[in-house]
């Protein structure tokens, strides 16, 4: 998968239903968030974030990609967020893995909240 590519799938999961949740979200993911019990695996995972907001607007600054292999793609960013008057902010990692051609899914994301007024607005 190319970056292009990558960041477009990565966009599409914040802007996402919960139906493309589980498509893209691997039955042995694991997360962490930033509300309890912070750590979620598999169907815990989809569930701890369909219940978030399909973000009108998203964007990333800082991004990284690693590719350590064959078929596992790592990425790195920092996200804004906005919805209406509600805006989130969090530096991330997502890990996708190859299961078949042009079939990915995220195994491992995490998402650390940066508080209002630490300067990244």
């Amino acid at each position: 998968m190319d970056d292009d590519r990558v960041w477009s799938f990565e966009e599409s999961l914040w802007q996402a239903s919960q139906g493309r949740y589980h498509e893209r979200v691997d039955a042995e993911c694991i997360m962490a968030l930033s509300h309890a019990p912070y750590l979620f695996q598999g169907d815990a995972a989809v569930e701890a974030v369909a219940g978030t907001p399909e973000w009108d607007e998203v964007t990333f600054s800082n991004r990284q990609i690693s590719r350590p292999e064959e078929g596992l793609i790592v990425v790195g960013y920092e996200v804004k967020a906005e919805k209406d008057d509600l805006c989130f902010t969090a530096a991330c990692t997502s890990v996708y893995r190859r299961k078949a051609h042009e079939d990915w899914t995220v195994v491992q994301h995490a998402q650390v909240a940066q508080p209002k007024g630490d300067g990244s607005d």
